[in-house]
């Protein structure tokens, strides 16, 4: 299939709260643009600490986790990320690896997106088409 990378926007979402409450400026919400490696084989959004720092996130639990060479690693699990691609967007947690070198774009930020990898064009595509559709079971 190959690798597929895509720019996505994280936003802290506290910072969105309070600034829709008008008690922080729109300009001051801690925001970066990056360019994520899309894993399907991960769960969540990873980031690295540095990473974590830019956007003020606290970390809420820490857990073990299995990294795809099956070592085990204590990784932070952060506070809610807002996560943008093109016009569709989602809320969650991020899995902080402290030295990863690349943002992973994991299985539920896509589903929550409504995405899915199409591994002809290598590119996110929307699951139902233009439209981001929330599926509750």
């Amino acid at each position: 299939m190959g690798t597929v990378r895509e720019k996505i926007t994280l936003r802290n979402v506290i910072d969105v709260g309070v600034a829709k409450r008008g008690f922080m400026a729109e300009d001051k919400i801690r925001v970066a643009a990056v360019t994520a490696l899309v894993d399907t084989g991960s769960a969540m959004l990873v980031i690295n600490e540095d990473m974590r720092n830019q956007l003020g996130l606290d970390i809420k639990k820490k857990y073990i986790a299995t990294l795809a060479d099956g070592s085990l690693q204590e990784c932070g699990i952060t506070e809610s990320v807002e996560i943008e691609w093109e016009n569709r967007s989602t809320e969650g947690p991020a899995l902080v690896l402290p030295d990863a070198d690349e943002i992973l774009l994991g299985a539920i930020p896509l589903e929550g997106m409504d995405v899915m990898v199409d591994v002809k064009s290598r590119r996110l595509v929307g699951i139902h088409g233009d439209t981001q559709i929330m599926t509750i079971k």
